[in-house]
């Protein structure tokens, strides 16, 4: 163990023993959802650095404090990616979104929906849990299941289950090829044609559908995958083929949500903005407003008042999905609402929430990590 783990450690047990609770931060870029920030700060920017990275077997371990950015710039030295595009948030000239942070927010990128989550990528954590024990879970290849499914619960956990110290990433290539394409149509014959082409052997990696100030629809679809693949997709969807260097900064811009849509709630601050997670089967919502859809349909973002939460989480259940506040109405990007954080989760059912109850007190049982960040009562 490392001085800087070591001095954590002892933090940690003299927080268990004063019942003081502690608020895990990387570089904060997320502070801005969840309920509440409360607690003494246990800053894990110290915590960085990559440990061992082999890019012949797609591996790649790291330290939770350790940029994000830091880690992309690596990969792209080799060719490889983290291919579930997670959002840094961060905004100014510095980026101050963490490893540990992608990690406990488990929030994905555009790619989502072909590539998959961040849980489908992390191989092993090692953990300090609310008894001040050092934990590892997992390892550093697919194979070795030990302990695997503990590690995929710290993702979205939100630091609620322990302070994350290190981990272990599987990484891919970049795609050889990659092109995007635009389609003038309604939300209905976007998710008509999104579908069509999920059951054909296509390219398909993101989607983007929004509506702009006049009324007109857009579906922006991204192919990646061998450069041959590629171009007969383009040759069989048709629509109007983007330049790639505009489109990377379009589909940036989309996971980091900075484009027009999303700043246009900046005027409107009784907006709050809704995330709908959803089937990519469902149709086209009775909805407040005109949404944008991401992941083919299974990410639908909305500008909505926070009084019509009882409506949208009924509809998004209906559906077969959930509704929650990303950020709140009256916040920005850093929980300026006079609270601190800002967005709020829904529990499918009270089942779940009684399951996430009994692992926060397995891994927390004096319940001193990032107290109400997820539950106001614990």
């Amino acid at each position: 163990m490392d001085s800087l783990v070591a001095t954590m450690v002892e933090q940690v047990r003299a927080a268990v023993a004063d019942r003081t609770p502690l608020r895990i931060r990387g570089g904060g870029s997320k502070d801005f959802h969840g309920l509440a920030l409360h607690g003494q700060l246990l800053d894990t920017r110290m915590l960085r650095g990559i440990v061992s990275y082999a890019p012949s077997e797609l591996v790649v371990t790291v330290r939770a404090g350790t940029p994000l950015a830091e880690l992309e710039a690596a990969l792209a030295e080799q060719g490889q990616c983290l291919p579930f595009e997670p959002p840094h948030f961060a905004r100014g000239a510095t980026d101050s979104a963490t490893v540990g942070g992608m990690v406990a927010a488990g929030l994905s990128g555009p790619a989502r929906a072909r590539a998959g989550a961040v849980r489908d990528y992390l191989l092993g954590v090692t953990l300090l849990n609310g008894r001040a024990e050092l934990l590892r879970f997992g390892g550093q290849v697919m194979k070795n299941v030990a302990g695997y499914d503990v590690s995929r619960l710290m993702v979205g956990a939100w630091g609620t289950l322990g302070l994350l110290t290190e981990l272990s990433l599987k990484v891919l290539p970049v795609a050889p090829g990659e092109a995007t394409l635009r389609f003038e149509c309604s939300q209905a014959e976007a998710l008509r044609k999104l579908h069509a082409w999920g059951g054909q052997p296509l390219a398909l990696d993101a989607s983007c559908w929004l509506q702009d100030d006049e009324g007109q629809g857009r579906l922006y679809v991204r192919l990646r995958g061998a450069v041959a693949a590629v171009e007969a997709a383009c040759k069989t969807m048709g629509g109007t083929r983007i330049d790639n260097a505009s489109a990377a900064a379009d589909w940036a811009a989309c996971r980091e949500q900075t484009l027009p849509w999303f700043s246009a709630r900046a005027a409107h601050p009784e907006l709050a903005l809704w995330r709908l997670s959803l089937p990519a089967t469902a149709p086209v919502m009775p909805l407040p407003g005109q949404p944008l859809l991401e992941w083919h349909g299974a990410l639908r973002w909305l500008q909505a008042p926070e009084s019509a939460g009882a409506a949208l989480r009924a509809a998004a259940r209906a559906a077969g999905g959930n509704a929650s506040i990303f950020i709140a109405a009256s916040a920005d990007r850093s929980g300026a609402s006079g609270h601190g954080a800002s967005g709020q989760f829904d529990w499918p059912s009270t089942a779940l929430e009684q399951i996430h109850a009994r692992l926060k007190h397995s891994f927390d049982p004096s319940g001193i990590f990032n107290p109400g960040r997820m539950v106001r009562d614990w």
